[in-house]
């Protein structure tokens, strides 16, 4: 394969391998030999020496789709300068991965980090100018918004007020403060804005990138990132490149395919007529629980006694519940290590399952889809992109009324400047990228109760993102409504600590939220912060 330019205005992504593992095809290979040999292990350097055998060998494992002896062989890539469209659309769309990632919630957003589509005169003149509102309503919305988070912060934590003597206040007020406000203020900024993250996959995963690399929504950065990435293997291990299939080509994609066959279709009217059909749906919750298995509660009773070979009459169905789900007889759950997968006991909550209905922002989705055992079908953006305002409004800018009305006026000018491309023949690809972060995502969400439970111990902490835990909330009180032998010992992690006995019972130190969750009940949680 050869490299290509990037065509954006804006700097090219940067892609840095830092680590490989070493000869991942003859690892591959090793491996694969390893379960036929009678002589024990083989070894990358022993199929070396027979690189006929070797590229046969490669070559019938992966056509015949024995794919994870190519799993074994791990990349790890600095990526630099790629848009957070990207990184929510393509890279984390999978549970493939591992990824660190600069936070939008901690690290100010300066003005130049932004992608710019290949687009020229009138267009590149309306999407810079849009950039730029959004760059200026992010600054002004942080001013707008510190007086209210100062005061809601020292409501909680008045120990924490500016000494009356110097007029300083605590460390942790000066340093929470005014990432509180830039948390709530970057909903305006678009998704084009640059991120810089670690991203770890198998060698595996990477094949599959290339493969699919053309498809919805970033088909040209996606394309750039990707090839970069595989460049860069192969110039450590060339030899992977006989396995490398070609990018399936956009106009092969299923989501291509269905629109190029569906011509006469009015997207404008039917996205209208989803979102007011989805949003009905939801009947006023974030996330709506529309499937669970009737009987949840008996089949996770019954997996726990198959796991200890006791008959229903040693156990009963209410003491096989709390047994692997209360922590104060389950202490796994009192752990900052998550070790519930590889506990016997622990593992029959695969068993009951859980479908939401939910509706999120782009932003607070970026959060969501990093659980990755808890998968959801997310959507191709630029499948309904119209020029209607389509946004999530977090509730600490409603109780700002300046900041209210800047939001709602930056969200105007931005769906106008969307549409004033679009009219102009810009690819729906390009004028994606002016969505800010507040634009609604829809979507359906399932999960078994095993990764269901740890996703809602971390993200009902009240130092979660505000939308990611009333979302979290919402599912917690409706499985509680649902199976209750189940939702009552669902809770905040310092919840779960303390009823596990495990002190401190918040394991955040000088981050802790300043409320006793601990003591509430999930009827009882209710936070603004």
């Amino acid at each position: 394969m050869s490299e290509h330019p990037f065509p954006f205005h804006s700097p090219a992504p940067r892609v840095r391998l830092v680590n490989a593992f070493a000869r991942p095809y003859e690892n591959a290979v090793a491996t694969a030999r390893t379960c036929y040999s009678s002589r024990g292990i083989v070894l990358p350097e022993h199929v070396s020496t027979q690189p006929e055998l070797r590229d046969r060998v490669a070559r019938t494992i992966y056509e015949a789709g024995h794919h994870t002896t190519f799993q074994h062989a791990h990349v790890q890539f600095a990526l630099e300068n790629v848009s957070r469209h990207f990184i929510w659309s393509f890279l984390h769309s999978h549970p493939f991965y591992n990824s660190e990632q600069v936070s939008q919630r901690y690290v100010r957003v300066t003005p130049d980090q932004v992608a710019v589509p290949p687009l020229r005169g009138q267009a590149l003149e309306i999407y810079a100018q849009a950039v730029k509102q959004q760059t200026e309503a992010y600054y002004a919305l942080i001013e707008h918004l510190l007086p209210t988070v100062e005061r809601l912060y020292f409501e909680r934590f008045p120990g924490r007020r500016p000494n009356s003597a110097t007029g300083e206040a605590h460390p942790l007020a000066r340093r929470w403060i005014p990432k509180k406000a830039q948390e709530v203020a970057r909903y305006v900024l678009p998704v084009a804005t640059f991120a810089y993250l670690y991203h770890t996959v198998s060698v595996l995963t990477l094949l599959r990138y290339y493969r699919l690399c053309q498809q919805y929504d970033v088909p040209t950065e996606t394309s750039f990132v990707v090839g970069q990435m595989v460049c860069a293997v192969l110039r450590e291990d060339p030899l992977l490149e006989g396995i490398l299939e070609e990018p399936l080509p956009i106009e092969e994609t299923i989501e291509y395919r269905f629109w190029a066959s569906s011509q006469g279709l009015d997207r404008a009217v039917l996205s209208a007529e989803f979102r007011a059909e989805f949003d009905a749906s939801l009947e006023g919750h974030t996330s709506k629980l529309i499937s669970w298995l009737p009987d949840n509660e008996a089949v996770l009773a019954q997996a726990v006694r198959e796991v200890l070979g006791l008959p229903r009459r040693a156990l009963s169905d209410d003491e096989a519940i709390a047994l692997v789900l209360d922590p104060r007889r389950n202490p796994y759950f009192g752990e900052a290590l998550n070790v519930t997968t590889l506990s016997k006991l622990t593992r029959a909550l695969v068993h009951p399952r859980y479908t939401f209905r939910k509706k999120l922002s782009h932003t607070a989705d970026s959060q969501d889809q990093r659980h990755r055992m808890t998968p959801a079908s997310r959507p191709a953006l630029t499948a309904y992109l119209t020029s209607e305002p389509d946004y999530i409004t977090p509730a600490l800018i409603r109780e700002v009324p300046v900041a209210k009305a800047l939001y709602e006026e930056t969200m105007l000018r931005t769906w106008e400047a969307i549409d004033a491309l679009l009219s102009l023949g810009v690819a729906r690809e390009y004028a994606a990228y002016l969505l800010p972060n507040a634009v609604s995502i829809r979507f359906t969400e399932s999960a078994d109760l095993l990764h269901l439970h740890h996703k809602l111990r971390m993200r009902l902490c009240y130092n979660a993102q505000e939308e990611i835990f009333n979302a979290s909330l919402d599912e917690a009180r409706q499985i509680a409504a649902v199976n209750p032998r189940i939702g009552r010992h669902l809770g905040a992690p310092c919840a779960l600590r303390h009823a596990a006995g495990v002190t401190p019972f918040c394991p955040e130190g000088d981050r802790y939220c300043g409320v006793p969750v601990w003591r509430l009940r999930l009827s009882e949680y209710e936070r603004l912060l």
